[in-house]
Order: structure tokens, then C-alpha cells, then sequence
């Protein structure tokens, strides 16, 4: 795709979740903030475990949204971003040869088990539970498991745990602590909730130690402000969770060396300690994300209700919507069968300059031609100039003459293409 682009070429570029900085700015204070801490000669290093306002901010942050207190001198740690904390989560709690269970789809999960040395468990999730995991889909892989590495909102699916189906995970990993019970070591939930900022038509996000406080010792929260503040070269990420565990993450980041900038930490505890300026930046913000994410949406709806194979799931939250292209054994004009989703993927590149992420790539074996679009990377009208190439395309696809015998193909069920403010998520 660089190549093409390179020669000229416009690419409706929807793989990267980066953002168009240009497009989306940082928020004024956060920059005024960080221009000031430098002004201030705050560039010397930091504590290891992040600057005290920071932490402090988080713990206010966290007590005001969740009724969650978590202290800041010994339950709270910064990060370089949150990627680091992540997996320095699963290196502080899990073995060489322990199990980690993870969904797929999900995002980089199968690395951070595979560089923990531990036996990474990808559970496949489907369609008609929006892909996200259930308890169900655990409860017969948990028995000597160490860790869940959940996500919500979830990338790559930009779907979200209704609050019953949160609990019962809850429940399932407080019931397997229980039968535990000193003799087997306690099952953690990794949850990234780095999304959380960032959700639509007035669903709810939940935390899991919110609904369950029992489970606040076996939980480590990782979060940030790359997504929901545009800053994603700012490189500001934090965790919470129990204190043994947080501070061994902070050993490891000593060493490691994935350190947040001095500056970039004072300028973000400003911005969370004023809810106004942070609240008026997420209601402009969150806009012209949900514009572009509903763009999107509606243009392969119509396409699905004009008889094209696709479909898409409505946003709830984050910057990715998923959508289904079933290409499955159609010939292109040059003659090629397309068979997998990144044939797929490659063809509209060439001939729709339209781009996308299969969920293969996200450790999904049984993708069933569903992909990942992250729209923060284009402007909605390169969005609306890319679908009618989209259509054309498919449309420029001729069937085979043969019957296609492989598995069969599912569709998001009716009740994801609309979601009601008044079903479950928004409690």
C-alpha cells in the first residue's frame, strides 16, 4: 500500500489507529501543560513509579467515574503508554508455562503470552455475542489458567461488556478463587480499558472492581490517555491494582527503561484535575470520531440492504468499526479466485483504494471475512468518496461456476445493526 501511495495513488487508509494530527489536536490544556513543565525545566527523570500529582489524579479520577479508591502511593503506577504495562502485567504474574486465556479477536495478546514465555489460550469468540468473550466461553478453559486478558471497549471490534456479561466473568474468576483457596494460585483479570473515554449513545462502560469489589486484589487495570486525549506520540499510559503487583511492574520499568516523560505526566495530571476542560474535550472529540465511525456504518448498511455481502456492527465505543465483506470464492477481473480475507484486503486496496484489517491478523482462525476500520486516520468525506468504490468493486466481481462447499458464512445478527439507548449497556 506505501508503494501505491507513494505513486499518487488516494488510500482511504483505515488499518492504523493513529490519529491525523492535524485533524485531531491535542486538547488546549494538555498542550499549554506540557509547554509549561518544560518552560519549568521539568525534564529530569521521573519516579519510577510516575510523579505523585499524576498518580493522585488518576486515584480522584477513578473514585469520581467508578466509586473505586485505589491509593496512589502504592496501588497506581505510569508508563511510557500503555503497552508496556500490559505486558509487564503478565510478567509479573504469570510463570514460563503458565496459561493466559485471551478472545479472539483482540490485540497483541498472543504476543505478550508468547514473550512471558506462557501458554497463550485464544478463546474464539462469534458474531452473535458482538465478539466479545462470555463466561461461558471461560468456564471450561479457567481450571489452571493464571490470567484473563480481557479488553473493553475491545479493539479491534469496537464493542463493549454489557454489565451482565462483565459480571458474570466476575463471578466465574471469583468462583475459581474460592475453590482454590490457598492450595492453587489465584486467577488474575488483566482488563485494558484504554478505551474507556471513548464510548457512544450514551452506553456505559464498566469496570469490573466496580461491580464486584471482592475482586479488586486479583484485578490490574491498564489505561491512558493516547486515545482518548489524540495523543498518542505523548506516550502516557497508567495501571492500578494491587500493590505486590504493582510493584513489581515498577521494577520492571526501572530496568526496562519504559519510562512516561516528566513533562508529558505533569502536563496530564492538569488536564485530569479539571474535570470542565476534560469533559468539554471528550464532547467535541468523541463527535467527530462517532461522525466518521457512523459514516462508515450507514454506507455498508446500505450496501447490505441493496443485496452486496457485507455488513457492518453498529460503534459503541474506541475508533474501530467492524464490518463483514464475504468475497468468498469470487473471481476478480484479472481472473483470481479470491479465498482469504487478505486477498481480500489486498484487492480493494487495488481497486477501490480502500483499506482494511482482516480479523485474522487479530489470532482469529474462524474470521469468517470480518475486518477492523480505524477511522482516525481520514477525514469523513474520504470516507464517503472511498464507499461508492467500495460497491463498485464488489460489484465488478463475478461468482464462480462452481458451488462453494466450505463452512457456512455468518452475518451479524439483525439486533447488532442498531443499538437501543435503552438496552442493556446503558444502565
Amino acid at each position: 500500500m506505501q508503494q501505491q501511495v507513494s505513486r499518487g495513488k488516494s488510500i482511504c487508509d483505515l488499518i492504523i489507529g493513529d490519529f491525523d494530527t492535524t485533524r485531531f489536536r491535542l486538547p488546549t490544556a494538555l498542550r499549554q501543560a506540557i509547554q509549561q513543565a518544560y518552560d519549568d525545566n521539568q525534564n529530569d527523570y521521573p519516579p519510577l513509579e510516575g510523579v505523585l500529582p499524576l498518580r493522585e489524579a488518576i486515584a480522584q479520577l477513578t473514585k469520581n467515574h467508578f466509586g473505586i479508591n485505589y491509593d496512589s502511593a502504592h496501588e497506581i503506577i505510569i508508563s511510557g503508554g500503555a503497552r508496556p504495562l500490559l505486558y509487564m502485567a503478565l510478567l509479573a504474574l504469570v510463570d514460563p508455562g503458565e496459561i493466559v486465556i485471551y478472545p479472539a479477536p483482540s490485540w497483541n495478546n498472543m504476543y505478550y503470552a508468547t514473550m512471558c514465555g506462557a501458554n497463550g489460550v485464544a478463546i474464539e469468540t462469534s458474531v452473535e455475542n458482538q465478539f466479545l468473550p462470555t463466561a461461558g466461553d471461560f468456564a471450561q478453559r479457567i481450571k489452571n489458567a493464571r490470567v484473563i486478558a480481557l479488553c473493553s471497549p475491545q479493539n479491534p471490534v469496537g464493542t463493549m461488556f454489557s454489565k451482565q456479561t462483565l459480571e458474570d466473568i466476575c463471578d466465574l474468576v471469583i468462583a475459581e478463587n474460592q475453590r482454590r483457596s490457598g492450595h492453587q494460585r489465584p486467577l488474575y483479570i488483566v482488563f485494558d480499558q484504554v478505551y474507556w473515554m471513548l464510548t457512544y449513545q450514551q452506553l456505559q462502560h464498566h469496570h469490573p472492581v466496580q461491580l464486584r469489589p471482592e475482586l479488586k486484589e486479583y484485578v490490574v487495570i491498564v489505561d491512558g490517555g493516547s486515545k482518548a486525549f489524540a495523543a498518542t506520540g505523548i506516550r502516557v499510559g497508567w495501571g492500578m491494582g494491587p500493590a505486590d503487583v504493582i510493584d513489581k511492574m515498577k521494577l520492571m520499568i526501572e530496568h526496562v527503561g519504559a519510562i512516561a516523560p516528566k513533562a508529558e505526566q505533569l502536563a496530564t495530571a492538569v488536564l485530569l484535575n479539571n474535570d470542565k476542560l476534560l469533559q468539554d474535550h471528550l464532547s467535541s472529540f468523541k463527535t467527530q470520531i462517532f461522525n466518521s465511525l457512523q459514516i462508515l456504518h450507514l454506507g455498508i448498511q446500505q450496501m447490505k440492504d441493496e443485496g452486496l455481502p457485507v455488513d457492518s456492527m453498529e460503534p459503541m465505543g474506541g475508533i474501530y468499526l467492524s464490518l463483514q465483506i464475504n468475497l468468498q470464492g469470487m473471481i476478480t477481473p484479472e481472473g483470481k479466485i479470491l479465498r482469504t480475507a487478505k486477498e481480500a484486503s489486498l484487492y480493494f486496496i487495488d481497486h477501490a483504494g480502500f483499506a482494511v484489517v482482516p480479523f485474522d491478523f487479530f489470532g482469529m482462525a474462524h474470521a469468517e471475512w470480518w475486518f477492523r476500520a480505524a477511522v482516525c486516520a481520514v477525514l469523513p468525506e474520504q470516507i464517503e468518496a472511498a464507499l461508492p468504490k467500495v460497491k463498485n468493486a464488489i460489484r465488478a466481481l463475478r461468482k464462480p461456476d462452481f458451488t462453494y462447499e466450505g463452512p457456512p458464512l455468518r452475518r451479524a445478527p439483525e439486533s447488532l445493526s442498531s443499538v437501543s439507548k435503552t438496552d442493556e449497556y446503558s444502565e
